[in-house]
């Protein structure tokens, strides 16, 4: 499993056909439909309460996101896993993507409290977690992404709409 940044951008590059911008080749959408489940439902019962969930999301490389309300998180702040259709890549963010630079950013910001995040990372259950650092780093792979962004990044890429 990647472990590094370094690891992890070769493992956006290795993920990244710009024939398939919505979607892998292979997606098989009831796997990526249950691993989905699963991972609602692993919150659900770690945080002891109810998920809000969005799936197959349409026009878009994301699959889906779960929201962890915020009065069942340590600081009370929105925790928010996405998911994309790729290579079961997910980002975890508190309140929104973008609310912050990223986890450590609301981490010190008193938004994100370590022992929530630990929580959510035990809860991934075989997917891959891009820091949200990363994800906004300017995008370098062959996919044409310009129509869908004045600046194309990672998060573009994997989690943005692409139509």
């Amino acid at each position: 499993m990647a472990t590094n940044e370094a690891e992890l951008l070769a493992l956006l590059r290795e993920h990244d056909d710009p024939e398939r911008l919505e979607r892998p080749l292979h997606c098989d959408r009831v796997a990526t439909g249950l691993a989905f489940q699963g991972l609602v439902r692993r919150l659900e019962a770690d945080f002891g309460t109810r998920c809000e969930s969005e799936r197959d999301t349409q026009d878009s490389s994301e699959y889906g996101r779960v929201h962890v309300p915020a009065d069942a998180t340590i600081c009370g702040t929105r925790i928010v896993v996405c998911v994309s259709k790729f290579g079961s890549l997910a980002e975890v963010c508190a309140d929104n993507p973008g609310a912050y630079f990223g986890t450590e950013d609301a981490r010190q910001d008193g938004a994100l409290d370590p022992a929530d995040l630990a929580t959510v990372k035990r809860a991934e259950l075989g997917y891959v977690s891009i820091p949200e650092e990363l994800l906004e780093s300017d995008y370098e792979g062959p996919s044409a992404l310009e129509p869908f962004a004045v600046r194309p990044t990672w998060w573009t890429r994997y989690f943005g709409t692409v139509w």
